[in-house]
């Protein structure tokens, strides 16, 4: 037998182990009822998904790329058209009308677009026409219209448990993976989760979140396909009580902003979640970045809906219209809390305005 040969069975023997392992793990996580263990078996099924979910493209090992590395769509956007207003030292009329159409562009509206320029040409020194004030004043502008939110995300203060965190949107805006990634950042802090597998209409969203409760050492409560979600909900809130969890975080179908009945139903959901022993302290939307202005329509209805509390904005390292954070700060006074600038668990990161900024002027 040749080394090649020797070679092509030794690969195929680890696959075929491999697959044998995820299918143990599989069996064994649909059959767990409550906490219970799972054996040496159930602990190595363990570590080779942590192993091939946690695997990023490229070195693990490596440093995560700043956030000026992941905006890089949406600086290059914005950066190009400021360049061209503010590229003679002097910033003149019609200097000013391409940083509001550049504004426009990047999705910040135009509304608010007009009265970030007006700001910022009243911050410039009188009688002032130098470029390097004008950039500055922008930046600073920006700066003041995105501060003074409450960023964190929050949990009860009357030391009782759970907490619950409620997560609301359009179907394909990314909330199962972000309730994903933050059930392993909290289970990583030491909290104990427990996810609600709400979107009962979607048979994958409950499974890949069970595939998340798996990550991150979290129990999980799903009903049948079709079942009423507010019970899902309602049910997960009690099994985190009986089991003195710290939080749960309620994933819910994804629907529609325009259509009444789906918010109806929607907030059902947020009602039921406070009848039995928890209490909602979190309604994050979750938005797609890529969306730009559709994004705001759809915070505006889902806030009248549901109160929401927070924004979770997702794929904003492959949007060039990074204004849309703007935007609904500003009109709606609602605080962009996390953005997702990655694939990765560690890529959904706190927002802040600062760093922000600074990138995309960077």
């Amino acid at each position: 037998m040749t080394p090649a040969v020797v070679v092509v069975l030794v690969v195929v023997a680890a696959v075929v182990l491999v697959a044998v392992v995820v299918v143990v793990a599989r069996r064994r996580r649909r059959s767990r009822a409550d906490a219970g263990g799972g054996g040496a078996v159930g602990q190595l099924a363990d570590r080779v998904i942590d192993r091939v979910a946690e695997r990023d493209p490229g070195t693990a090992a490596e440093a995560s790329p700043s956030l000026r590395d992941r905006l890089g769509k949406a600086r290059a956007a914005l950066a190009g058209s400021l360049a061209s207003a503010f590229e003679k030292p002097s910033i003149s009329e019609d200097s000013w009308t391409e940083v509001t159409e550049a504004l426009i562009r990047a999705d910040v509206g135009l509304s608010v677009s007009s009265e970030i320029v007006g700001a910022a040409r009243a911050r410039v020194a009188a009688g002032s026409d130098e470029s390097a004030q004008a950039v500055a004043a922008l930046q600073a502008e920006l700066r003041e219209r995105l501060s003074g939110f409450d960023r964190s995300l929050a949990r009860r203060d009357d030391g009782r448990r759970p907490s619950v965190w409620l997560f609301v949107g359009v179907n394909g805006t990314g909330k199962t993976t972000t309730i994903g990634k933050l059930a392993k950042r909290e289970s990583d802090r030491g909290a104990l989760v427990v996810l609600a597998a709400g979107d009962t209409f979607r048979a994958a969203a409950a499974d890949q979140l069970a595939m998340w409760a798996e990550r991150s050492s979290a129990h999980i409560v799903r009903g049948a396909e079709g079942a009423d979600p507010a019970s899902v909900v309602f049910d997960a809130v009690e099994s985190a009580a009986a089991r003195r969890a710290d939080l749960v975080l309620a994933d819910t179908a994804g629907r529609f902003h325009t259509s009444q009945n789906l918010m109806s139903e929607l907030q059902k959901v947020r009602r039921v979640a406070e009848k039995g022993s928890g209490v909602v302290t979190e309604t994050l939307l979750v938005l797609d970045a890529t969306t730009g202005q559709n994004g705001l329509a759809q915070a505006r209805q889902f806030t009248e809906a549901v109160n929401v509390t927070g924004v979770v904005l997702t794929k904003l390292d492959g949007s060039a219209k990074g204004g849309i954070v703007v935007s609904v700060q500003t009109e709606l006074g609602v605080p962009v809390k996390l953005v997702g600038v990655g694939e990765g668990v560690a890529d959904l990161v706190p927002f802040d305005e600062s760093e922000f900024v600074d990138a995309l002027f960077a």
